[in-house]
């Protein structure tokens, strides 16, 4: 993997098509690398997850090339390569998942979701609400703070609606985004033996992604929503 954080660090660098061209062989080498890794993760994560074995190597990984049109920023290159494994759907529905960011400086691996729409929001606050004990049973174990350190984001300043203020556990409700992360160093990825490494984060995953799922699924089932799609 260290090739592939060599060539972003460049691309950083040199945001350009004309030294993209000029380096697009290297490029596809870095690509196939990156592909390679996101096929053992796809396998080791099936290995307790069964639905990630539906899953290819192109439903959980992203083009390099960023979207312009709508956007103040013209560099035309992501500067990041993602792995986002969401067994069984892919990359392109946001519930619940696996998901690996590269780039230099700034790794982390996640669980969870984000984008959800408003009513989906409500329903997951609402089911930590009912559920908190479970809930607290599993972000608050070792095992899961040992793995991340962080846990929700996109935080409402003030008490969800229709929630009360004074409810001791109200922090676990006010994200928009539920997710759970931790930062990694740049050479974590670059070991030898990075994947068995991920193996208990991606476990405690597991645990967050059921839970938050369980609820969104349901919550589709019962309105006849269908989640957003994810960009990254």
């Amino acid at each position: 993997m260290k090739s592939v954080y060599d060539f972003l660090s460049l691309l950083r660098d040199n945001n350009c098509r004309e030294w993209f061209a000029d380096h697009k062989e290297q490029y596809r080498s870095v690509q196939a690398t990156h592909h390679a890794f996101a096929q053992r993760l796809l396998d080791l994560i099936a290995t307790f997850d069964s639905e990630a074995s539906h899953l290819s190597v192109k439903d959980c990984t992203y083009r390099i090339y960023r979207d312009i049109r709508f956007s103040a920023d013209k560099r035309p290159f992501k500067t990041h390569m993602g792995i986002f494994i969401n067994p069984p759907y892919g990359k392109r529905i946001n519930t619940g998942g696996y998901y690996i960011h590269i780039e230099p400086g700034h790794s982390m691996i996640c669980a969870g979701t984000i984008g959800l729409e408003p009513k989906i929001i409500k329903a997951v606050r609402q089911a930590i609400f009912d559920n908190i004990d479970e809930y607290r049973d599993i972000v608050e174990s070792a095992e899961f703070r040992q793995c991340f350190d962080h846990l929700g984001d996109n935080f409402l300043k003030t008490t969800p609606k229709g929630f009360p203020k004074d409810w001791p556990h109200i922090d676990y409700i006010r994200p928009r985004d539920f997710i759970a992360m931790r930062r990694i160093d740049d050479r974590f990825l670059c070991d030898d033996n990075a994947i068995e490494a991920l193996l208990p984060y991606l476990v405690q995953a597991k645990r967050f992604n059921d839970f938050i799922n369980y609820t969104i699924e349901d919550f589709i089932d019962g309105d006849d929503h269908s989640p957003l799609p994810h960009i990254y």
